[in-house]
C-alpha cells in the first residue's frame, strides 16, 4: 500500500538512501535538505524536496505550510555530531553544546509539533520515527562523546514522552539506531552499508504500531536498553 513519508535530513547518507528506497517501492516521498544542491539531488530521484533548518521553529512551520495532504510517517533524521573524544575534546564548548542540543533534541520536537496536524488521529493516524543512536544508552555508557551521547539520550526521552502523549490520538512514536553505518559520520570502517541500514529502518517504521509505541530499537529490530 502506497504511503506518504516525510524524511527530514535527506541530502546524503542514510536519509538520502531511505528517500531513494521509499521512492523506488512506490511511496510518495517528501524530503528536506538545507542546501540547494541537496534538494537538487533529491529532486533528481523524483522526490518532493523542501528546505528545512531543523533547529529553526519558523523553518519547521514553513515546511508544514508547504506540505499538502496527510503524512503516514514522519522521519526525523537530521542531526549533528560535534565534540568527539573525552572531557578535553576540542569543539565541546558552550556554543557546540547549544548547536548539538538544538539540532538533535529541540529540532525533532519542534518539527513533530509543527507537522502534527498532518499526522491526523484515530485509526488513520500517522507515525513518528526519530533517529537516535545506541550511544543514547546509559546502560552502555563508556565515556566520551558527551555532546552526541547526551543529545541522543535526550531525544530518545522526547520520543518516549511523545509516544505517551500522542497514543490517545492514535499516533505511534519510535526511536531507532541505524547501526554503525559507512557514511561521512560513521566512517569507512563502519559495520554496515547505508543500503542495509536504510532498508532495515524502513521495515522497522512499517512495523511500528500503537502496540509497540515508545520502542527504542536498531535497524534490525533489536531492543536497545535505555
Amino acid at each position: 500500500m502506497t504511503k506518504t513519508i516525510l524524511i527530514a535530513g535527506a541530502s546524503r547518507g542514510i536519509g538520502y538512501e531511505m528517500a531513494r528506497q521509499a521512492q523506488a517501492r512506490g511511496d510518495r516521498v517528501i524530503a528536506t535538505a538545507r542546501s540547494e544542491d541537496g534538494r537538487a539531488r533529491l529532486k533528481a530521484l523524483g522526490v518532493e524536496a523542501h528546505p528545512l533548518e531543523v533547529k529553526d521553529e519558523a523553518s519547521a512551520n514553513a515546511l508544514s505550510a508547504a506540505v499538502t495532504g496527510p503524512l503516514d510517517v514522519l522521519v526525523v533524521n537530521a542531526g549533528v555530531y560535534r565534540g568527539r573524544g573525552g572531557i578535553d575534546a576540542e569543539d565541546s564548548g558552550a556554543d557546540a553544546w547549544a548547536d548539538v542540543l538544538m539540532t538533535n533534541v529541540a529540532g525533532p520536537f519542534l518539527l513533530a509539533r509543527a507537522l502534527l496536524g498532518h499526522l491526523g488521529d484515530g485509526s488513520n493516524a500517522g507515525k513518528i520515527a526519530i533517529l537516535s543512536s545506541v550511544m543514547a544508552s546509559s546502560a552502555r555508557a563508556p565515556g566520551g562523546g558527551y555532546l552526541y551521547r547526551s543529545s541522543k539520550a535526550a531525544v530518545t526521552n522526547v520520543a518516549c514522552n511523545l509516544a505517551a502523549e500522542l497514543r490517545p490520538r492514535g499516533i505511534a512514536v519510535g526511536s531507532y539506531h541505524p547501526g554503525w553505518v559507512r557514511t561521512d559520520m560513521g566512517g569507512s570502517g563502519a559495520d554496515i552499508s547505508v543500503e542495509e541500514s536504510a532498508s532495515g529502518l524502513l521495515s522497522r517504521f512499517d512495523a511500528l504500531s500503537l502496540e509497540t509505541t515508545g520502542v527504542f530499537e536498531d535497524y534490525a529490530g533489536r531492543t536497545i536498553p535505555f
